[in-house]
């Protein structure tokens, strides 16, 4: 694979020599359509690198379009390729905002592309109908805060929509997909914490080694080994009641198609860790309770313990890789990169 990296860029840079600005004219038009062609599905996969390239040996080149009339920055909007429309910010100010007006055949501008799908998403690859519909909104948010007024309120010819209503009709399945894998995973959550909460809540009056008979005091209540249980209960109590409730929160949402960029994923992020957090303090205190009951015997009590990382381990492996996703998307999302540098300003759009 990297030999053939190698060589594909050695192609690319003798492609380079023939495509600069004064070489361009000595093309043929089909060697012109060719390069065009190989631009806009460079665009369509995200071969940012392959552009990159191009661009810097003939700024011109950005101004390509495909047959449709999309230049590659609406191509780029419509495969959810971040990298290759981040390029968009080595134009300059006024660039960038005719950039954002240009409209297709179908007078789709920048912004109804983020209402269209296409292959080369790979929307799937995203874990949950809940993150992909997040993405969505987070690609149409920052669509949204490059745009103009103008650009918000434009209709396009095919369904006479303002973009944002475009985006909502052609996600409303997604939407729908959404709000069932949230509630699906929320009841799951809350039928675990409230068991949990059962348990912990029974354990609290019913303490290892009982009560004394005169004043009530625990018996074995000097023992550390009872202090770590009676905190490692609480604590599971208090975070499991904590997850019930944002898991209700969650099942209760109005599931708007907005709740989905953070409110929603910030209750399933508080929710999930509270959870976890409920179930390794349940497991300390079940590891305390069994060296109160067999004090001298640790040859019982220590491999027992040593199991009760099992459910904990287990919890890790198949949810916790779930809880850092979401988090990620919603608080460290890094698609976009407003830094990058191309020097392309001096290219002119007509719109």
């Amino acid at each position: 694979m990297k030999l053939n990296h190698v060589r594909s860029l050695e192609i690319l840079s003798c492609m380079c020599k023939v495509l600069t600005t004064e070489e361009i004219k000595n093309l043929t038009t089909k060697q012109e359509k060719f390069v065009e062609t190989a631009i806009i599905q460079a665009a369509e996969r995200g071969l940012v690198e392959f552009i990159t390239h191009i661009f810097r040996v003939n700024p011109n080149l950005a101004k390509t379009t495909d047959d449709k009339g999309r230049n590659l920055f609406q191509v780029a909007v419509e495969c959810r390729q971040a990298q290759v429309f981040n390029l968009i910010h080595g134009f300059n100010k006024d660039t960038k905002k005719t950039l954002m007006s240009l409209t297709d055949d179908d007078d789709n501008n920048m912004l109804h592309m983020a209402g269209l799908f296409s292959p080369f998403a790979h929307t799937n690859r995203i874990r949950g109908a809940a993150l992909q519909i997040q993405k969505e909104l987070q690609w149409f948010e920052e669509l949204e805060s490059m745009a103009s007024p103008e650009d918000l309120e434009a209709v396009n010819d095919t369904h006479d929509m303002k973009p944002r209503d475009f985006f909502s009709k052609n996600h409303i399945e997604l939407v729908k997909e959404g709000e069932k894998s949230m509630k699906e995973t929320a009841t799951s959550c809350t039928v675990v914490c409230a068991l949990i909460v059962t348990m912990m809540f029974a354990a609290a009056f019913t303490v290892p080694g009982g009560n004394n008979g005169d004043d009530g005091i625990p018996i074995l209540l000097n023992r550390t080994a009872f202090r770590v249980f009676i905190v490692a209960d609480a604590i599971s109590l208090f975070t499991s009641t904590t997850s019930v409730m944002l898991f209700l929160g969650i099942l209760t949402s109005r599931y708007a198609e907005e709740d989905f960029l953070i409110s929603l994923p910030r209750k399933m992020i508080l929710g999930l860790l509270t959870l976890f957090l409920s179930v390794a303090a349940m497991m300390i205190a079940f590891a305390a309770t069994l060296f109160l009951i067999f004090p001298k015997d640790s040859w019982i009590a220590v491999p027992t313990n040593l199991v009760t990382a099992i459910p904990i381990a287990s919890f890790i492996w198949m949810q916790f890789p779930y809880l850092v996703e979401i988090f990620i998307s919603t608080y460290m999302p890094g698609t976009f990169d407003k830094n990058v540098k191309l020097n392309l300003g001096k290219v002119r759009f007509a719109v």
